[in-house]
């Protein structure tokens, strides 16, 4: 949805960049055909405007100025992608804020095998 905003599809087309590169370089999900030494074709597919007009509008899209703006449609998908999170680690749609970074943070811990730190009031 963010991607379809920042590129609007009307207002841009997708071109394909061609150029050797390996697989162990940095287009390696790119690369295809790659030869006996890793080397091969890169393929990369990059988004551009259609015209000057619609470049000069996209100069104006920006994932800042979209989380400022906050359309309805963009908090609506926050929503529904906050509540699916929630119900794929068995906690309540309504958990609260700071109870949900809590418990993100008890479970990343958890799994480096690290112990929760121990709250104190010394800064130091």
């Amino acid at each position: 949805m963010r991607s379809n905003w920042l590129n609007p599809p009307e207002w841009t087309a997708t071109e394909t960049l061609t150029f050797p590169g390996s697989v162990g370089g940095p287009w390696r999900r790119y690369v295809t055909e790659p030869d006996a030494r890793g080397v091969g074709t890169v393929r990369y597919p990059r988004t551009v405007p259609k015209s000057p007009e619609f470049a000069a509008k996209l100069k104006d899209r920006t994932l800042t100025k979209l989380y400022n703006e906050r359309p309805a449609w963009l908090a609506n998908a926050h929503t529904k992608l906050d509540a699916a999170v929630c119900a794929a680690y068995g906690w309540p749609a309504t958990v609260a804020a700071d109870d949900l970074l809590a418990k993100l943070l008890a479970l990343n811990l958890s799994r480096a095998g690290s112990a929760a730190p121990a709250a104190t009031d010394d800064p130091e």
